[in-house]
């Protein structure tokens, strides 16, 4: 559960920072993309009818990680130490702080991500119509893009040791050089989204972008 609801949010990320990237374009490649996340499968579905089926199954995904998450967390704590495994429980329990503090971290982050960006409940920047609009305006404060640079490094490093063990859970590294695989596909895929999510923020608050 843990494991595939994990890999669910690395495809969704992916798509997500794809969608960011638009910015690039134009203002106006930026707000169609958001307008056509909107009417989607029209007229089968209604107006935003794509959109939410897609938010309930992150929903979904995001329930069976955080309970996957405290039911590993309560095993651990309940697990017998041994005087021989001191050295290898002290490094378990360093990489699954990280990955608990981390996750923490990314859930805050995304509460107010989408109080900012989809509730609209926090306005940073100023009052804006359009939606590229309002991300130009955000990103234009450098203490918002700071958060959110350091959001994308919790970000990578949980991508990072979570695809290695997603596949360790999945049985993909029964070897060692599936196991290598493992290593170096977490480590492209949190370079290549903590690159694609930080390249929009920063060619606003250095002014490429207006």
């Amino acid at each position: 559960m843990m494991a595939v609801s994990g890999l669910y949010f690395v495809f969704f990320v992916l798509f997500h920072m794809y969608g960011n990237l638009k910015i690039l374009v134009s203002h106006a490649a930026f707000d169609e993309y958001a307008h056509h996340l909107r009417t989607m499968f029209e007229p089968i579905l209604p107006y935003s009818g794509f959109l939410w089926l897609f938010r309930l199954t992150l929903i979904v995904a995001l329930a069976a990680h955080a309970y996957s998450a405290f039911v590993l967390w309560g095993r651990s704590n309940h697990a017998r130490s041994t005087r021989y495994a001191v050295k290898k429980a002290s490094a378990a329990t360093l990489s699954s702080k990280w990955m608990r503090w981390g996750g923490v971290t990314i859930l805050l982050f995304v509460i107010f991500h989408l109080a900012q960006f989809t509730f609209l409940w926090v306005n940073v920047g100023g009052s804006f119509v359009t939606p590229a609009e309002r991300v130009v305006g955000a990103f234009q404060q450098w203490w918002l893009t700071l958060i959110y640079v350091v959001a994308l490094f919790a970000l990578a490093m949980h991508i990072h040791h979570g695809v290695w063990s997603a596949s360790q859970t999945l049985g993909l590294t029964n070897t060692a050089r599936s196991r290598h695989t493992a290593k170096t596909t977490g480590l492209a895929l949190s370079a290549i989204i903590v690159i694609g999510f930080l390249i929009p923020p920063l060619a606003i608050l250095f002014g490429a972008i207006k």
